[in-house]
């Protein structure tokens, strides 16, 4: 009994080791060979932009900026120093002599002793300002209709003036305060047109009804009177009335 479990050393038990070795052999031989031959036949694309990067030559470096212009500073000699003739360093080969033009004759045709060079024959003397200045001639008269005229000096020529009555409804709401009008003053002093600047609504009514029937006295400009455009303004007080 205990020489059959020894089956190594007696040799007369038969099994299949040998078998199941080759057999083993031959399917690890068949693994590699499928293993190797799977790439052959499953082969894989590369990426197009990875083929592109290695095929495309990198661009060529930018050329470098072109040199910078010298440019040449040409000293222009003057006899000039700090706006001070200077004294010359060396006497100079030619010397230019410059020859001034005579003047026209007194009798030439057209001219006017005193006239202005370039003008126009029998013209005044001294040109057209010296004409008019010193000749005969006269000045065109300009005529406005209607002048701007500032509120205090047009308020020096009122000659009769309607002190307008405080609205009891604002002296009852104990309002006050300043109305400021734009007037049209006609030729003849009377007031012809009024517009509301500013002003409490209480108070303008009685502003504009009371400065209708103010008077003024004609406003003069180059000895005619005229039409002025100027502002009125009434005051309302409380302590004081208007």
């Amino acid at each position: 009994m205990f020489e059959d479990s020894l089956i190594e050393s007696s040799g007369r038990l038969k099994t299949k080791r040998g078998w199941t070795t080759s057999f083993a052999t031959v399917l690890l031989l068949l693994v590699i060979f499928t293993l190797c031959l799977i790439p052959l036949i499953y082969t894989e694309v590369l990426p197009k932009q990875i083929i592109a990067t290695f095929l495309v030559a990198p661009p060529p470096p930018p050329p470098p900026p072109p040199p910078m212009a010298v440019i040449k500073v040409t000293k222009i000699e003057t006899e000039l120093e700090n706006g001070a003739l200077r004294t010359p360093t060396k006497i100079p080969e030619k010397i230019k002599i410059v020859k001034e033009e005579e003047a026209p004759p007194a009798a030439a045709a057209g001219f006017v002793p005193g006239g202005v060079t370039g003008g126009v024959p029998g013209g005044g003397m001294g040109g057209v300002i010296g004409s008019l200045i010193g000749g005969t001639g006269s000045v065109p008269k300009v005529t406005l209709n209607r002048v701007r005229v500032s509120g205090g000096v047009v308020e020096g020529n009122l000659i009769h003036k309607v002190v307008p009555p405080y609205p009891p409804l604002a002296k009852t709401a104990r309002i006050q305060g300043t109305v400021v009008l734009h007037a049209i003053i006609s030729k003849q002093g009377n007031v012809e047109n009024l517009n509301v600047i500013s002003g409490h609504p209480m108070l303008v009514q009685s502003a504009l009804d009371a400065v209708k029937q103010w008077k003024y006295r004609p406003y003069i400009l180059n000895g005619e009177p005229v039409e002025v455009e100027t502002t009125v303004t009434v005051n309302f007080n409380l302590t004081g009335g208007a």
